[in-house]
């Protein structure tokens, strides 16, 4: 089964940018598709995890950090959670954050941050390594969203709907 692989500290674009596209050529060996620019690969083809750990390490910059998620994971989470719909409301933007490892916090749902009527981020759902929610369109929100480590005591890295539903498509057509 394919293996999604997403990292976080690293720069896409601007001061000292990185280049997804160079790591999915670097990587091709794992027939890995680029999702945009964001630092989001689906390998079709990822053999060992060791392995694989072993070589994002060397590509990497020092600073990068990196999440893996199980394809069938997020196509089970997919055939319950419809990711086409958009947000009926344009200031809120729905997205999956994929935990690093499972959760042994579990906070009650929906949670949200800060707590209260003037929340940026709200969880609204969580399986064993993603959880779902929206968040604000607020300049705000990126601190807040930062936080969901803590609360899930693991590393967390969080992609939109429009990029979470081009890793649907990805693992359906590699099916």
């Amino acid at each position: 089964m394919a293996l999604i692989v997403l990292l976080r500290g690293i720069n896409v674009g601007g001061h000292r940018a990185f280049r997804p596209t160079l790591l999915a050529r670097e990587l091709e060996a794992f027939d890995v598709v680029n999702i945009g620019a964001s630092g989001t690969f689906v390998l079709r083809n990822p053999g060992s995890r060791a392995h694989l750990r072993a070589e994002m390490r060397a590509r990497l910059p020092a600073a990068a950090q990196f999440v893996l998620c199980e394809g069938r994971d997020l196509l089970e989470l997919a055939a319950r959670t419809p990711f086409d719909e958009p947000s009926p409301d344009p200031n809120f933007i729905r997205f999956v954050s994929f935990l690093a490892s499972a959760s042994r916090a579990r906070p009650s749902l929906p949670l949200t941050i800060p707590r209260g009527r003037e929340w940026f981020v709200r969880v609204t759902m969580l399986t064993n390594r993603l959880a779902i929610g929206e968040y604000r369109r607020h300049m705000k929100t990126i601190s807040h969203l930062g936080q969901l480590d803590a609360v899930f005591e693991t590393l967390v890295t969080t992609r939109n709907w429009k990029t979470v539903s081009a890793i649907v498509r990805t693992l359906q057509a590699a099916e």
